[in-house]
């Protein structure tokens, strides 16, 4: 997966792209030989929105993949592990073998090495237990935001 600063250098770039095809249109208009860069400048500006709008893409299309990681069921979190539950399928990760959870407005990740194994959907818990599993994470030094 790509990085939010890798990410943001592709924003910037469609940035200068766009500017830069703006810049070449305006002046396509002024002179002569303006019928020659039009076209590029065209081409800049299309690149330069595309490049822009990948990085908000990759973000979309992370978030709905993540969520299908997600089980609708019971879940049981205890200081030792997690267990979920869905109609006949059960399974657990225990905490020691979690290395990072990053925290998304919908639900945590939960990952073991560099794969996410588990989802643990908000809309499943009250406020305070989300807050009390919130802090457990944190105090353990799991939580990325």
């Amino acid at each position: 997966m790509l990085s939010s600063v890798r990410l943001r250098r592709y924003g910037y770039v469609g940035a200068v792209l766009v500017a830069v095809g703006a810049v070449g249109l305006a002046l396509s208009r002024i002179v002569d030989w303006g019928d020659r860069i039009s076209p590029l400048c065209i081409a800049m500006v299309v690149g330069g929105l595309l490049s822009m709008l990948y990085s908000p893409w990759v973000r979309f299309r992370a978030r709905r993949r993540s969520s299908r990681y997600a089980v609708e069921g019971d879940y049981d979190i205890t200081d030792d592990n997690i267990m979920m539950r869905s109609g006949s399928e059960s399974g657990g990760i225990a905490w020691d073998g979690i290395d990072r959870v990053t925290d998304t407005p919908e639900f945590w990740i939960v990952y073991v090495g560099r794969m996410p194994a588990t989802v643990i959907p908000r809309r499943y818990m009250s406020a305070e237990d989300a807050e009390t599993l919130k802090s457990f994470m944190a105090e353990r030094g799991l939580l990325n935001s």
